[in-house]
């Protein structure tokens, strides 16, 4: 499946929803993990604000890959995003995407704090 790198050095990312468990299966409720380490996967939402547009997007991360306090509204770095377009029939309509996915998440409060001190 093609993956698309995202720059994200020009963009202001910030948390708009507390990360939470992806779910595979809602009927069953069961938690979608890694397919090549196992780890439990997690779902953030953020706004991307870049070249004077504001999106939210929804972002897949591995729970390891999520550190730092991550409330609405915190600054965060998002390491290795990709893109990856999708499309499926469901119930015979074509539905299409884009889902989002990064290695790691990261607040970026605890450094901005700790170059202050410096």
């Amino acid at each position: 499946m093609r993956q698309i790198p995202v720059d994200t050095s020009a963009a202001t990312v910030m948390v708009a929803k507390i990360p939470q468990p992806k779910v595979k299966d809602r009927r069953t409720g069961e938690i979608a993990m890694d397919a090549e380490t196992g780890a439990k996967l997690m779902t953030v939402d953020v706004m991307f604000a870049a070249n004077e547009e504001v999106e939210i997007l929804s972002i897949t991360v591995p729970e390891p890959g999520i550190s730092g306090e991550l409330t609405m509204g915190t600054p965060v770095a998002l390491t290795g995003l990709i893109a990856r377009p999708w499309e499926n029939d469901f119930n015979g309509q074509k539905r299409h995407g884009i889902a989002f996915r990064a290695v790691a998440v990261t607040s970026l409060v605890a450094a901005s704090a700790s170059s202050k001190a410096a």
